[in-house]
């Protein structure tokens, strides 16, 4: 069981999510701590990029209720909502015919920022995420998929966000991408300390860009714990992971922290 936390940012309240005869998810109770990494962990089907979905209400709960910020979210506009949501995934979802610096302007654009403040954030960003200036004029087509995860994340940050959602984002990506990624949204997350949840399959990145870790399953949620109490857990399901990714596990902690 979750220890209550004072004000969270995110908190679901005995949700449940059912498609037709199907229970998707049961009883998920979790908080979401101010800046930190709460990692979504779990096999697929677990349900948790469900569970991701229902903070920006791309999905809505059957029952119970999801809070963000001290608030419903069912009882606000759901268009700002997703507004003031950052939100990564896997497939990154460029629009093709826009250059990388319409692609990261979006939704500046869209709550009507002006001009010079759209091209100087664009400009902060592109450095931010380690891609080069001259990028702003090219097309996610003339990327590497690398490039094309970090143009991702630009525009997720754009507006300046306190919440940012990751639907497995680095799960496309070749072994040695991937790690470069993680260990740059480590640095980041370290200057920025966003409210991230993340979703993954991977123990070894959750392990690696976790505060807290909780592990999924059939729908529900089975622990909430750091990333050493979760090697160090005694419940089945958690063991039953980390046997299944063997040795070398310590060390991603260690390089998550250090």
């Amino acid at each position: 069981m979750q220890p209550p936390v004072a004000n969270p940012v995110v908190e679901f309240r005995n949700v449940a999510y059912r498609v037709g005869d199907t229970q998707v998810l049961s009883g998920v109770d979790l908080q979401v701590q101010l800046g930190e990494t709460l990692v979504l962990l779990g096999r697929s089907g677990s349900g948790k990029t469900t569970t991701l979905k229902l903070v920006n209400r791309l999905l809505s709960p059957t029952a119970g209720e999801v809070r963000v910020r001290g608030v419903p979210n069912a009882s606000g506009d759901v268009i700002r909502l997703r507004r003031s949501i950052g939100y990564v995934i896997q497939d990154v979802g460029l629009f093709p015919h826009f250059t990388v610096e319409r692609n990261i302007s979006l939704v500046p654009r869209i709550v009507g920022w002006p001009e010079e403040r759209i091209r100087a954030r664009v400009r902060e960003l592109l450095q931010l995420t380690g891609l080069a200036p001259d990028m702003a004029s090219r097309y996610p087509h003339q990327l590497s998929g690398g490039q094309q995860q970090r143009v991702g994340v630009a525009r997720a940050l754009a507006a300046d966000p306190e919440i940012l959602l990751m639907d497995e984002p680095f799960g496309a990506l070749d072994p040695l991408t991937r790690d470069d990624l993680q260990r740059e949204f480590l640095s980041l997350q370290q200057r920025l300390r966003k409210t991230v949840v993340f979703v993954t399959h991977d123990l070894r990145e959750a392990l690696r860009l976790g505060s807290r870790i909780a592990l999924m399953e059939a729908g529900r949620l089975v622990t909430v714990v750091t990333p050493r109490e979760f090697l160090r857990s005694t419940d089945p399901w958690a063991s039953a992971y980390v046997r299944a990714f063997g040795d070398g596990l310590e060390s991603a902690v260690n390089r998550g922290t250090s």
